[in-house]
């Protein structure tokens, strides 16, 4: 059976997958960190500006329509092969996905909302603090969630370019139509994608019910 025998394979070359297994985590969380990091200021303080935050939908819907694989062949050029500009890669795919949902939550704090807080005495940092962010903060981290799924599923293509990761296993594989060498590289992948999905699911709901209750 094809799963036993990349089960087997995985089982009798450890070494080369958790390499493969630890770098294409590194490309992927380090993308989001990096993404997260300048996307959340941004989107912030696009919320309520109208024509920036027209423009920057429309750049990010062009955006999403060019493929991960042609960004990556876009760059090459630039930044050469290798780990570091597969990550670069990863970042301008995922950043639309940051800035959006980080508007969308802080557009959920309405004026009236607002004005009630500013209303009861509250300074403008105590009203980010104990208004607006608890009202952003789920949709902000469901971006996060979605960003982190394109990662994980985006950085299979990082070794189309010298990369790396699992996505390694997929190019050999298909390369030598070893579809035991593929299924090394794509199962593993699947996992990652689900269990990410699957757990960052569950805290949001949890963090979303814990600020309720508070």
């Amino acid at each position: 059976m094809l799963l036993s025998k990349a089960i087997h394979y995985i089982q009798t070359n450890p070494d080369p997958f958790l390499r493969a297994l630890t770098l294409h985590l590194q490309m992927s969380f380090g993308a989001v960190l990096i993404a997260t990091l300048l996307g959340t200021p941004v989107g912030f303080f696009a919320r309520h500006a109208s024509l920036f935050s027209t423009l920057l939908t429309s750049s990010f819907n062009m955006l999403r329509v060019i493929p991960g694989l042609a960004v990556l062949a876009l760059l090459m050029p630039l930044m050469g092969t290798g780990a570091w500009p597969a990550t670069f890669a990863l970042v301008l795919l995922i950043f639309p996905t940051i800035v959006l949902n980080t508007m969308s939550g802080f557009r959920q704090a309405d004026a009236e909302t607002l004005e009630a807080a500013y209303g009861l005495g509250m300074k403008p940092s105590q009203v980010f603090l104990h208004v607006q962010v608890p009202i952003a903060l789920p949709v902000v981290l469901n971006g996060v969630r979605i960003a982190l799924v394109e990662a994980i599923s985006a950085a299979a293509l990082a070794a189309f370019i010298g990369g790396g990761g699992l996505g390694s296993f997929i190019v050999n594989g298909l390369g030598m139509a070893n579809l035991t060498l593929l299924m090394v590289g794509a199962l593993p992948i699947a996992v990652l994608a689900v269990m990410s999905e699957t757990l960052f699911g569950v805290m949001i709901r949890r963090m979303t019910w814990m600020l309720k209750l508070s």
